[in-house]
């Protein structure tokens, strides 16, 4: 767990819609923005039923959005992403770097919530597209790579 956090609380790396700051903040009121992250061997990919998770991918990197959550706002985000039935929980090691004008480099554990039964890729649901373009913009003024967006996220997320 990050140096600093409360141990009450979840270290959650968001790469979806939830890199969407504001719905963030509607979605867990007790979140706080930590910086971004990457994931190393992982591929962020649409499945088939229209929305973002990440599959195993050697040389890939899914970039994400890293926050601290209460308990009450993991349970939220349980609701939100369907747990067990859409996604599933799991902990893994990020290179965490920091927010934009304060670069740090260092592993941490996050919670992350993947679809580990519908990884074919697929075309977004209408709703989700402006989300997740909500999603890219604060992602790259965090300090996403745009060379990450355009590579991975784009092929699958047009711009409006």
């Amino acid at each position: 767990m990050a140096e600093g956090i409360d141990r009450r609380c979840s270290v959650y790396f968001g790469y979806g819609s939830n890199m969407w700051l504001d719905q963030m903040v509607r979605r867990c009121p007790e979140s706080n923005y930590l910086g971004i992250a990457y994931f190393v061997d992982w591929k962020w990919i649409i499945n088939e039923k229209g929305y973002a998770t990440i599959v195993q991918s050697l040389g890939d990197r899914v970039y994400g959005l890293v926050y601290d959550i209460s308990e009450s706002d993991e349970r939220a985000l349980d609701g939100y992403e369907g747990v067990p039935v859409n996604y599933a929980k799991k902990y893994y090691p990020v290179v965490f770097l920091g927010k934009k004008g304060e670069p740090e480099e260092r592993e941490i554990e996050v919670l992350i919530y993947i679809d580990v039964e519908r990884t074919k890729e697929g075309p977004p649901k209408p709703e989700y597209i402006h989300r997740m373009n909500e999603a890219i913009a604060d992602a790259e003024k965090e300090g996403v790579p745009e060379a990450y967006v355009e590579k991975y996220l784009r092929p699958f997320i047009p711009k409006e």
